[in-house]
């Protein structure tokens, strides 16, 4: 048996953090005089009781690093716990939530799913509205920290191959982490401030603008309205699509932008294909859309370019319901949806560099049976493929896809329809929120699931935003062995 003890003190601290971050909402709720505010404040004295509890319990364990069975522990551990204490407003606030709704709730926040279990989102206090969507922040920035400092050192999925691009973290894993933080929580804030800044100028209104500048930087697509963006006709589209694509880039190259290299950014090969895949959609969709309606040009690039933009970043937002735009689009839709964003960013699904190096592998392999006696290597963004990320990245693909299958077939069992299942199923595990069909498409929510598909779902969001085998390593023997 290894420690664990440094990963439960990282993890008490997080909490006790956490507990604070809800005197926000306490003190929005507070000011609108609705009797909420008290919710918040008992709240966030258990957690931070709890949090503390955790932390002064395992001081004396806490070291300068962690080793990587502590690590893969660390980071499942605290996207189960947070979640936890986050549904804790939700339970003895004003939704009166059961647990499984509440945890639900609170998991699709911290994961940046952005599917959610309450209806009449337009008549919850502010504060509960604001802390869903603080929930969606806080775990979207946690996902660029874990991206960039524990996934390439845990060899997660082919993120090994960003490991010395990104921060060299082998060995030492919880200093550099805290630098990483430091320097992206920057970047993410500005970021995040001027989002707000700019939905104020189309006319949000302060609350409106804050709450949507934190669910669109991190890609998480919560909203205070049961009809997610629709009520956001016109500038308000193009401002948040332009934010969501900024939140699909690679916070690395953020970094080395202030640093005054801007190469890297626009020499990046993930992101010149992820803008490709993006404006080949869009085009066709666009053109799909004028042929088969009446609808002017300037509306279907809007509608178009939003939706598509929000889906394949796994943001999740809605403006229409594609659903009425015919078969071909809620096709495209599906696909787009574990299509993803680029490495490092806090897009979720299966992100575009692991297809540009499953294509460029397959491509070697092609020209190896053309031609048995010549060399041929994977590459990416110039780089040799090593056979270690090749391997993978290819493990990736095959419990992504099983796991969607499992996944579907398990939903199915529950009593949910193929469509609700299958869709469910995919839009949990790449985090993107919406599914397709009447219950949980983009115009419904998961709220009338039966639980036990709850359940399941919530175990997919877990583990599709952790990477798939940082959870799936944990159920392992030989992982407690060590």
């Amino acid at each position: 048996m290894f420690d664990l003890r440094p990963a439960v003190y990282v993890i008490g601290l997080l909490v006790a953090a956490l507990g604070g971050a809800m005197g926000v909402p306490m003190l929005i709720d507070l000011y609108d005089g609705n009797g909420h505010g008290s919710v918040f404040a008992l709240s966030a004295v258990l957690t931070m009781v709890c949090g503390a509890s955790l932390a002064l319990a395992t001081a004396n364990s806490a070291t300068s690093g962690l080793t990587i069975q502590q690590t893969f522990f660390l980071t499942t551990g605290v996207w189960v716990i947070l979640p936890i204490f986050g549904a804790l407003p939700f339970i003895l606030g004003a939704t009166g939530a059961r647990p499984v709704d509440a945890y639900f709730e609170a998991m699709s926040g911290f994961t940046t799913t952005g599917a959610t279990a309450f209806s009449g989102l337009e008549n919850l206090p502010r504060g509960l509205n604001l802390w869903r969507a603080m929930s969606q922040w806080f775990g979207g920035i946690g996902i660029v920290v874990v991206a960039m400092a524990f996934l390439p050192v845990m060899r997660v999925g082919g993120m090994q191959f960003f490991r010395s691009e990104a921060f060299d973290t082998f060995g030492k894993v919880l200093p550099r982490a805290a630098e990483i933080a430091s320097r992206i929580s920057v970047i993410y804030i500005i970021l995040t401030f001027v989002c707000f800044v700019s939905y104020r100028l189309v006319g949000m209104d302060t609350y409106r603008a804050a709450f949507h500048a934190l669910t669109t930087m991190s890609t998480g697509g919560f909203s205070d309205s049961d009809a997610s963006f629709a009520a956001f006709k016109g500038l308000p589209e193009y401002v948040c699509t332009f934010f969501m694509l900024c939140s699909a880039l690679p916070y690395v190259r953020y970094v080395q932008l202030i640093d005054g290299s801007a190469r890297p950014l626009f020499d990046d090969s993930q992101i010149r294909a992820f803008f490709g895949t993006l404006l080949a959609v869009v085009a066709a969709m666009v053109v799909y859309r004028i042929w088969q309606s009446s609808i002017g040009g300037e509306r279907a690039f809007r509608e178009a370019a939003f939706n598509i933009v929000s889906i394949m970043t796994g943001t999740g937002y809605a403006s229409t319901d594609y659903q009425l735009w015919g078969p071909f689009p809620v096709v495209v839709f599906f696909l787009i949806g574990l299509v993803g964003g680029c490495a490092g960013s806090t897009s979720c699904s299966v992100k575009i560099f692991r297809y540009q190096i499953l294509f460029s592998t397959l491509a070697a392999q092609i020209r190896r049976i053309h031609s048995p006696n010549g060399v041929f290597t994977p590459r990416f963004m110039g780089r040799t493929v090593a056979d270690d990320v090749i391997s993978s990245v290819m493990a990736f693909f095959m419990l992504f896809f099983l796991s969607l299958a499992v996944l579907a077939v398990a939903l199915g069992m529950t009593g949910l329809d193929p469509i609700t299942a299958i869709s469910g199923a995919a839009t949990v595990l790449a985090n993107v929120g919406p599914g397709l069909g009447p219950e949980i498409g983009p115009s419904g929510n998961f709220e009338d699931i039966n639980d036990t598909a709850k359940w399941l779902l919530i175990a997919g969001m877990l583990v599709g935003r952790l990477e798939l085998m940082a959870v799936f390593v944990l159920f392992t023997a030989n992982f407690w062995r060590g």
